[in-house]
């Protein structure tokens, strides 16, 4: 075909049963059977009208415009396999299952994306060698037309390996072919207790991959994250795919109902149906049931039972050499041999640079949210219209899975513009989850209560604390700005010292409520925007906020002026980067301090940055305007000098810049500040030099010389003498 198949496509995998094997038995005949298997499977493919779009190893997935050309397809190639010499090229044969389903997927970059994809990956998977499964779906529409002498048999409605709705599997029957199979590879077929679940599985290929490949060589591997990240959903969806790899079966222990750490042996036993014996202790009885099985236990949602779970899990450990376990966390459970892997939000989108809406499928956190809005509203669709308004309202719940299903499920009664724009009230937004799911699922607000609840006094001031930074902070920053000044701040319980901020948020860290990155060899952190607005109520709810936030100020207000003398030094890309790092804190500090003469202050200790460093016009020209205004009874300060020569910068009027220079000039000499009245008389020559007044424009140029040269400022000297060159060559 000249091109994928689109809107309604059947889709056939197929995979060679065993093949891991017969490599290791056959290696220099497996290279000459799966070329023969290759070559035949893609002439087939493409002679009955199918596209390949994919090969992974010996497995071939293939589009097919109809229902019909891909059960053709599937019939021929079990057929020419089937009769295939193998033996006579010296190779034992090769058994091919073969699935078969019917649906829409999008279309980019020559491959296919969606549910349906994982749908016939997992049909597929069910099946055995030399067996061709289909979808009811595929089923219904081949049903009247079959080849002569084919049926299609019943299997029966079956739980595929995604935890959703039962399929009923269809079995490719023809008098030429093998007929009997052993039973399918289903949930149904294996020993476990994993539930039904009543929604589609999206994404998360990369984090399943990864955690099947650490499972094998840890006996005990954490899914740690924040509330809301899929952390149970996804543990559920490895362990599904794992159900062969253990004899005994896959066992899920819910602990989110318990209150009582004594309970948690209890919950193992009813999970695994172990009955407790009389005046012996039970995880005696469990030790001995579970020391020759070969089992995977799932402990989800260990956080508030951390003590108990830890007590099981090591006792259990220790004793049974091929127990595996999987827990679920929002902290690690620290214990000896543990492996830990945080589970991430979901893949975004940036908002200010959208790809076409036809490829924003890509990210993970999207095909979500069009997931269940479509669930709730069927006709929802993305378009180049309300593709800003989806992508903004997944950017800005951070990706995390339930708050934008949360989000989605609005959309019965809300545009998504409508939705993106209630966002800043979105712990109000955000609530009628699913009756029948925990209650600390049903609203984003009861699910951070979940894990604040279980922080000890210091850890929560601290993170309300926390929430006065935009952007993320630097350990330094969270010393000087969220620690009491004080050891007795009225309520000793909440006290934060300087020398316990670190062991604070390491632990913050431990429990998925703060991040930690790496940025140049030094950590950074920052909240989630979701944690850091909830934070920001508990701390305006605590009365402490206008204090917090004014050691903010106070903090950046003094990074920004030793940042203003840094970039004039030899370490200036150093304090570039630093200072650029720290945009979104300059802009609140700013936000927080207008009206205030530290407002003046640090705008005018900004205005090198705006200016010469980062080409912001127009966001200096604003914040000193606003300030400006703001602060005209403050009186003629040399912060408000220093912020009318700035603004001088970012005017176009000459005739206005003229005056703010003069008006700049006369508050300095009222000071006394000479390094100011240098800086300000500097610009001004600059000025006059531009306008080719060349008299004057060298009248302020010596006078700044004179007074940069007294103070000792090479820096100023330096750029009084650049203009002194060009009021030369001005001259002749």
């Amino acid at each position: 075909m000249s091109s994928l198949p689109s809107g309604t496509v059947t889709f056939l995998f197929s995979d060679v049963e065993g093949s891991t094997k017969l490599w290791q038995a056959h290696p220099e005949a497996m290279k000459t059977a799966l070329a023969r298997h290759d070559t035949l499977l893609r002439a087939t493919i493409e002679s009955r009208d199918g596209y390949v779009f994919k090969t992974v190893g010996d497995e071939f997935c293939a589009a097919f415009p109809t229902a019909l050309a891909a059960l053709a397809a599937a019939l021929a190639i079990q057929r020419a396999l089937h009769a295939e010499d193998w033996l006579g090229g010296g190779t034992p044969p090769l058994r091919v299952r073969m699935g078969l389903h019917t649906g829409a997927a999008d279309v980019r970059d020559g491959d296919y994306f969606g549910a349906t994809l994982s749908r016939v990956a997992r049909l597929m998977a069910a099946g055995h060698g030399g067996q061709t499964l289909l979808s009811h779906a595929t089923q219904v529409l081949v049903q009247d037309d079959l080849p002569h002498g084919v049926t299609l048999r019943d299997l029966g409605a079956r739980r595929l390996r995604d935890l959703v709705r039962p399929e009923q599997i269809f079995q490719l029957v023809a008098p030429d072919l093998p007929a009997e199979f052993p039973p399918l590879r289903t949930l149904d077929a294996f020993p476990h207790n994993l539930p039904v679940q009543l929604t589609s599985f999206i994404g998360r290929e990369k984090e399943m991959a990864d955690i099947k490949r650490l499972l094998p060589s840890t006996h005990l591997l954490t899914l740690t994250g924040v509330g809301g990240t899929g952390k149970t959903r996804l543990s559920l969806q490895v362990a599904a795919d794992l159900l062969e790899e253990f004899a005994d079966g896959v066992w899920l222990v819910e602990l989110a109902p318990l209150a009582d750490p004594a309970l948690v042996p209890q919950a193992v036993a009813t999970a695994l149906g172990v009955r407790e014996e009389s005046g012996r202790p039970l995880l005696a009885t469990l030790t001995d049931y579970l020391r020759a099985k070969h089992l995977l236990l799932i402990l989800d949602n260990c956080e508030h039972l951390v003590a108990a779970c830890i007590q099981v899990a090591e006792a259990l450990l220790r004793a049974c050499p091929h127990l595996k376990m999987l827990a679920t966390s929002r902290e690690a459970l620290g214990i000896t041999g543990e492996s830990i892997f945080h589970v991430p939000s979901l893949p975004l989108p940036d908002p200010l640079r959208l790809p076409p809406v036809e490829t924003l499928t890509q990210y993970e956190a999207i095909r979500l949210f069009i997931d269940r809005a479509v669930a709730v509203k069927s006709d929802f669709t993305v378009t180049n219209a309300n593709a800003p308004a989806v992508a903004q309202i997944c950017h800005r719940l951070d990706g995390i899975p339930l708050a934008i299903e949360l989000a989605a499920a609005r959309v019965r009664a809300l545009s998504v513009e409508q939705i993106s724009k209630r966002l800043d009230d979105r712990f109000r937004l955000l609530t009628g989850g699913s009756r029948s799911a925990l209650p600390r699922q049903q609203t984003l607000a009861a699910l951070i209560d979940w894990s604040y609840n279980l922080l000890t006094a210091p850890e929560r001031a601290l993170l309300q604390r926390l929430s006065v930074f935009a952007g993320g902070w630097s350990l330094e920053a969270a010393e000087q700005v969220c620690a009491d000044v004080g050891q007795d701040s009225g309520h000793p319980r909440d006290v934060v010292l300087s020398s316990e901020v670190l062991d604070l948020l390491t632990r913050l860290v431990d429990k998925s409520l703060v991040n930690a990155e790496d940025q140049d060899g030094e950590t950074r952190y920052r909240l989630l925007e979701t944690i850091r607005q909830y934070a920001r109520d508990r701390l305006l709810e605590s009365g402490e906020g206008d204090q917090v936030r004014d050691r903010h100020l106070q903090y950046f207000l003094q990074l920004a002026e030793e940042g203003e003398i840094q970039l004039r030094g030899p370490q200036q890309m150093a304090w570039f980067k630093r200072l650029q790092t720290e945009q979104d804190n300059f802009r609140i500090a700013l936000q927080w301090s207008l009206g205030t003469e530290a407002g003046l202050r640090l705008a005018g200790a900004l205005a090198d940055f705006w200016v010469w460093w980062r080409g912001e016009i127009s966001e200096g020209r604003r914040w000193l305007e606003e300030i400006l205004a703001q602060t005209a009874g403050l009186g003629r300060t040399a912060a408000r000098a220093k912020a009318l020569c700035a603004a001088s910068w970012f005017q176009d009027d000459s005739t206005a810049k003229r005056s703010r220079y003069e008006e700049s000039i006369a508050i300095w000499r009222e000071v006394g500040d000479q390094r100011g009245l240098a800086l300000a008389l500097h610009y001004l020559g600059l000025l006059e030099l531009e306008q080719n007044h060349l008299a004057v424009a060298r009248q302020w140029n010596t006078e700044s010389q004179e007074l940069w040269r007294a103070a000792g400022d090479a820096w100023g000297l330096a750029r009084s003498l650049l203009v002194k060159v060009d009021l030369a060559v001005h001259m002749g």
